[in-house]
């Protein structure tokens, strides 16, 4: 069987990706088989399909690091055909072809089935990025942090973790401050839940000192580097950083005392290899903790051509919200 993918491709070091007809027996293995509905335009996924990043390991490679849609052939025992699925990471797009097409073999351990309430539009509206956002939170309650504690950072607003961060946080009562360098973009913000705005130039300087003013009870962080350090230096006693981007880059440049004087927890967060009980508790939560109407006005769906025009806008910070990807389209 024939099916439209995105397939990326290298030759002679440049990296190129094209719309195809693909065949079902180049699939990768694995013991269930996907009729694919949406998948979504990520961070990562620009990275890949430029090589700026070595994303892929192996070409040629279908891009897309998620996917929803239902099943349709199953050899494993936990999952039949018909049932509505979603996948976040693991291999896809790196060694294993991914979400950007219309069919996908993957193992059924990678699989998490969707709650009754959510659409596998919903599921890509919310996408890795709602669902890494969601383990912020987790690490954040995790890390004791409640809303009677006081304000939460979350930087990196604008894009896909940050904004639906400052949804769920939001709703769950917490008062958020959303850093961002579009001011433009101040009432969607506000529309989503947060209470305040500031200015990401004040937190993306390189560090001076050790620790600033108490400020933050806790922090959702996509950027890193010196904002993550900002970040850091400014937590309240006790408080949680939830490290879950390289937006501004990998370094780190701090110093112990937020950690030994303040007692304040650095969790990292990783929605790649995410133990499966850890993903079917965020995608519960997602569930019940996200206003799937705010969620709505961050979504704009694409088809898999659109994604070739789109995908280096990325790279450039011009993307705000959610991409979807209708692979049908």
């Amino acid at each position: 069987m024939k099916f439209n993918a995105l397939l990326a491709s290298k030759d002679d070091g440049q990296v190129s990706t094209t719309l195809v007809s693909f065949d079902e027996a180049d699939l990768h293995d694995g013991d269930v088989l996907v009729q694919v509905a949406y998948s979504t335009l990520n961070y990562k996924d620009s990275l890949a399909m430029t090589n700026r990043s070595p994303i892929i390991r192996s070409f040629p490679m279908i891009p897309g690091i998620d996917l929803a849609g239902t099943v349709v052939e199953s050899s494993h025992a936990g999952f039949r055909a018909g049932e509505r699925v979603v996948l976040n990471g693991y291999g896809l797009s790196q060694t294993h072809h991914g979400g950007l097409a219309q069919r996908a073999r993957v193992p059924g351990q990678w699989l998490v089935k969707l709650p009754d309430n959510i659409s596998s539009k919903d599921a890509m509206a919310i996408g890795t990025a709602g669902y890494t956002a969601m383990l912020c939170v987790l690490a954040l309650e995790h890390g004791g942090v409640k809303p009677e504690h006081g304000d939460i950072l979350v930087t990196g607003a604008n894009g896909g973790v940050g904004s639906i961060a400052v949804a769920i946080l939001s709703k769950l009562g917490y008062r958020v401050v959303a850093s961002t360098g579009r001011p433009e973009h101040a009432q969607y913000l506000k529309d989503l839940g947060a209470a305040e705005l500031v200015d990401r130039a004040t937190l993306a300087a390189p560090r001076t000192r050790g620790l600033d003013a108490e400020r933050w009870a806790g922090v959702v962080d996509v950027a890193g580097s010196h904002t993550l350090a900002n970040a850091l230096a400014q937590t309240k006693y006790r408080g949680a950083v939830a490290a879950a981007g390289l937006a501004q880059g990998d370094d780190l440049t701090t110093s112990v005392l937020p950690f030994i004087l303040r007692n304040v927890t650095l969790a990292g967060i990783d929605s790649v290899q995410a133990p499966h009980n850890v993903r079917e508790e965020a995608w519960t939560r997602l569930a019940t903790d996200l206003d799937l109407g705010k969620l709505a006005s961050t979504v704009e769906v694409i088809g898999l051509k659109d994604v070739l025009e789109i995908f280096p806008a990325f790279l450039e910070g011009k993307v705000r919200g959610r991409l979807v990807v209708d692979v049908n389209a």
